[in-house]
């Protein structure tokens, strides 16, 4: 939706000052802060100026563009005078003028949003001049249009002298502003140069003492798995000795020396925990734990764990009960550390519980991920101590906790597991009324699919393919165009942001772009003003692709084409080769003596826009296309008569078929020198079986488009 707000007739030099005055208002009563206007109205007078030096008058019309925000600020300038010669040298910044006409005109396009200019030799000069209207300013509609007239017949424009004045406050206004600027970056880099030197002694100071933390570290971790790999000999020894002794094997023990040996026995069962924990905590604070994802069910789960724990149920006052979880979607995770840290709070729970009941449970979250809970009716932990049972070797003083103490590190090692497995751990818990400890994970383990988004995007370009790059953040449209340009002689390269976007614009030139103006609460319309200015992205075509009905404004601001959602295969394909100048493959031959195959490759391009015509024998085809000039054709090879060998021969010798692509349909097992006999005259070979859509829409795409590969099996 365009709106129309003034129009200024060019017909003498107080006429460009009024321009001038007319843009500074405009731009006021639209919102744009004063600097905005002065850059506005600055752009408008050397154009206007231009307009009536070199063409000896013009029309100056003031616009706003668009229905959503931010809407677009339009200053139209036209002449009918005898054109601009030198137009791109000047827009190169090359060409040398004596009046200084081409630095009016690059000064211009420094201070807009956009700029555009058409000029032709004895006809005249349309110059458009654009700016998005700040975020903060109101959606224009037709009443305010009407508001801004009025106001602006109020205003009596003033006169040379005046607006001279005005021009000097403002050239004032700015050269203080940049003394202010100049002054306080002066004193930034006096700053920065004394905070620079305090930072590099630091940094060496860091490096020094993180070297020694370092190297204390790793002396720790290897210490810690050394020692308990020399421990675990001789426990397993202890304990196999002392269930010899307690089995009577060489003679049975008195009462006494049977509770020595079940002493002996514990007391070797809690170093062998203690071990455990601290070589499994070595191997966390190394690195060197494997996350071991596999898809397992929490029934499964809670099975194998009540046939673990239920030897530890020694106290007959306590039930241990497992909820039924079958609800609970299958889990992509490790499951032997998610078994560990629920036996760790499971056995704690045990042990800290002397009546009641200890209750497995497992439950789906808000956010795709699965809350393992544990809940016991046990002695619970005070609140000040809830973060401190988290630390290495620590234990909360008590009478239960004096009677079975453990070591320490169970609850900190689950801690540190969850954090690989991309959870967390929770707990609450209320002295005299038990505690619940909750594990919650991902239901599928995202650590691998989540390390690919804290990198910049992955671009590998298919040299046969053109690069086509897609701005969407929506799944199911990124499924639908990766779907859609399969075999299309396109290669979609993916960005759900804009960021992503830029990232691999850096590292790449696409032959387009195809952007989604609504994205995740992203101006996508500045986004799209800055591609089409950019001298680095102003010759790449853009496609905007939009629930938007706004194409005014797009094509403004410099869009190639607009495709309104939902969209289908055939448009976009065919905006994308009208975009960058593909000619599309308008007649295609089919020379194939099998009429069921022609058959099936005519619907396998069916909906596709072209025109296939067929001949049922070598000697046909020859002449047709001859007569015809197809874009491209399709032969067999197994045909009586004229083999498809000599087809192809004929086709290249004749000067009237020697250029048009052929791509090689067959069902031949080929030989080594029949391939070779091929390179250099067939663009692409397709194997009859298995034939289908993408594959020869694939070949076609990439001959068609000129980037075929002699001899290439598709």
């Amino acid at each position: 939706m365009s709106f129309s707000i003034l129009s200024v007739a060019i017909r003498s030099e107080h006429d460009t000052v009024a321009a001038r005055q007319r843009a500074r208002q405009i731009a006021r009563l639209l919102g744009f802060d004063q600097q905005d206007q002065t850059r506005i109205s600055t752009a408008v007078s050397e154009i206007a100026r231009n307009a009536f030096n070199y063409a000896g008058g013009g029309r100056v019309e003031y616009r706003v563009e668009g229905r959503s925000a931010p809407q677009l600020f339009l200053i139209k300038v036209t002449d009918s005078g005898p054109g601009i010669a030198n137009l791109m040298s000047i827009l190169d910044g090359g060409y040398e003028s004596q009046t200084g006409m081409g630095l009016g005109i690059l000064g211009a396009r420094r201070l807009m949003d956009h700029f555009q200019i058409e000029s032709i030799p004895g006809t005249g000069t349309t110059v458009s001049l654009k700016k998005l209207l700040p975020r903060r300013a109101p959606l224009i509609q037709e009443s305010d249009v009407a508001r801004i007239a009025g106001t602006l017949a109020q205003e009596t424009p003033q006169n040379a002298f005046q607006e001279l004045q005005l021009q000097n406050r403002e050239l004032l206004r700015v050269l203080e502003e940049v003394r202010a600027r100049q002054v306080e970056l002066t004193r930034l880099n006096r700053e920065l140069e004394d905070t620079n030197r305090g930072v590099v002694a630091l940094y060496a100071e860091l490096d020094e003492k993180a070297d020694h933390l370092r190297r204390a570290d790793e002396l720790k971790s290897k210490f810690l798995s050394n020692m308990s790999h020399e421990f675990r000999s001789p426990l397993n020894s202890i304990l196999a000795l002392s269930r010899l002794m307690l089995d009577g094997v060489d003679g049975q023990l008195n009462s006494e020396q049977v509770q020595q040996a079940g002493y002996i026995r514990k007391a070797a069962n809690d170093l062998l925990e203690l071990v455990n924990d601290l070589l499994d905590l070595a191997k966390v604070e190394a690195g060197k734990i494997e996350i071991k994802p596999l898809e397992f069910t929490a029934a499964n789960l809670f099975a194998a764990l009540r046939g673990m724990l239920r030897p530890l149920l020694l106290n007959q006052s306590i039930d241990l009960v497992f909820d039924d979880v079958e609800q609970i979607p299958p889990i992509y995770s490790d499951e032997g550390k998610v078994s560990q840290i629920l036996r760790n709070f499971i056995s704690n729970a045990l042990k800290f519980t002397e009546s009641g009941e200890v209750r497995v449970s497992a439950a789906l979250g808000a956010n795709r991920d699965v809350i393992f809970s544990v809940a016991d009716t046990g002695i619970g932990i005070a609140e000040e101590n809830l973060e401190l049972i988290f630390e290495d070797f620590t234990q909360v003083d008590g009478p239960i906790q004096r009677r079975v103490k453990g070591t320490g590190l169970g609850l900190p090692l689950s801690k540190k597991l969850t954090t690989l497995l991309g959870g967390e751990v929770q707990v609450r818990s209320e002295v005299g009324r038990g505690s619940t400890f909750s594990l919650q994970i991902p239901l599928r383990y995202r650590d691998a699919e989540e390390l690919p988004s804290l990198l910049e995007p992955e671009v590998i370009i298919d040299r046969l393919s053109v690069p086509v790059l897609i701005v969407e953040d929506s799944p199911e449209m990124v499924l639908l165009y990766r779907n859609f340009l399969a075999g299309s002689g396109f290669q979609p390269l993916f960005a759900s942001t804009t960021r992503e976007a830029e990232m691999i614009l850096e590292r790449t030139s696409p032959g387009a772009i195809v952007l989604d103006i609504v994205l995740r609460s992203e101006d996508a319309w500045v986004f799209l003003a800055g591609l089409t200015t950019e001298a680095r992205t102003k010759n790449i075509p853009v496609l905007v692709a939009s629930t938007l009905e706004d194409q005014a404004k797009a094509y403004h601001l410099g869009a190639s084409e607009y495709l309104s959602k939902p969209i289908d295969r055939s448009a976009l394909i065919s905006r994308l080769r009208t975009v960058l100048g593909l000619i599309s493959c308008r007649q295609l031959l089919i020379i194939d003596d099998d009429e069921s195959y022609r058959y099936l490759i005519r619907q396998q391009l069916r909906g596709c826009g072209l025109h296939v015509t067929e001949a049922s024998n070598g000697l046909q085809g020859i002449r047709q296309a001859c007569e015809d000039k197809p874009d491209g054709i399709i032969l067999d090879l197994n045909m009586p008569g004229m083999t498809g060998f000599e087809v192809l021969e004929r086709l290249k010798a004749e000067h009237a078929t020697e250029n048009i692509p052929v791509v090689v349909c067959t069902s031949r097992i080929l030989s080594d020198s029949e391939r070779l006999q091929l390179t250099g005259k067939a663009s692409a070979i397709l194997n009859k079986q298995g034939l289908d859509h993408n594959s020869v829409m694939h070949a076609l795409g990439l001959t068609l488009a000129g980037t075929g590969v002699a001899a290439t099996t598709v």
